[in-house]
């Protein structure tokens, strides 16, 4: 398996089964071993979304999430170029993991605060020469700073890709899965959150440069499947 130095940039996209990428985001490297690959960003970072998305954004206009959805469906998307907004992020990727372990810190006073925990249920991790691919499943989970008290989140549009069958049945049980294991690891305090108060008290290092993609992939290039 391909392995990255700490401080070295890499780059999570998200691949359709098609092929095409749907997304990506560049990352900075914190570290890297068997047990997860741990990556950060910061506001300002560099990203490519659906323009769907982006616009979904702009406009606080949730609804434009489903027709990125149907667009995706259809195989029929652009990228837009964007950047990470407002939060810190910490990103832990087990490899073999059906989800991501992310904390989000926002302002508070002179410095940050974790504002909460964050699950997204996603492809286990195919390494690439930049970084690493994945394909987000769209169900996440929401777990509050102290670890006390979660809710599930977007379930509605994972629904409707299911009835697009952007998620088939097997990703669906993988799915089921992955929380099944995720609510395990938060009740019985295991792997990432067997170290929360040390991940919770991370801040990003203002000297670091501002992670920029190496080469933004255009919405048409499709892209052979990497190592695990």
């Amino acid at each position: 398996m391909r392995s990255f130095e700490t401080g070295q940039t890499v780059v999570r996209r998200d691949v359709h089964c098609s092929g095409r990428v749907w997304s990506e985001q560049a990352l900075r490297v914190l570290t890297d071993t068997g047990e997860a690959l741990v990556t950060a960003c910061a506001p300002g970072a560099q990203a490519r979304w659906p323009a769907l998305y982006a616009k979904a954004r702009d406009d606080a206009d949730r609804s434009v999430r489903m027709e990125a959805f149907d667009a995706m469906a259809s195989g029929r998307w652009e990228l837009a170029a964007a950047v990470w907004r407002e939060t810190d992020l910490l990103l832990w990727k087990p490899p073999a993991a059906w989800f991501s372990i992310n904390a989000f810190f926002v302002p508070d006073g002179d410095g940050r605060r974790l504002r909460n925990w964050y699950v997204n249920f996603e492809h286990p991790t195919r390494r690439t020469e930049d970084g690493f691919d994945t394909f987000d499943l769209a169900v996440d989970l929401l777990i509050e700073p102290d670890l006390t008290g979660w809710e599930w989140k977007d379930e509605d549009e994972y629904a409707h890709v299911r009835r697009l069958g952007i998620v088939s049945d097997t990703e669906h049980q993988a799915v089921d899965d992955a929380r099944a294991q995720v609510l395990a690891m938060l009740a019985e305090r295991s792997g990432v959150f067997a170290h929360a108060e040390q991940w919770a008290a991370w801040s990003w290092e203002p000297a670091w440069p501002t992670p920029c993609l190496p080469r933004p992939t255009a919405a048409a290039e499709r892209v052979a499947p990497g190592g695990g």
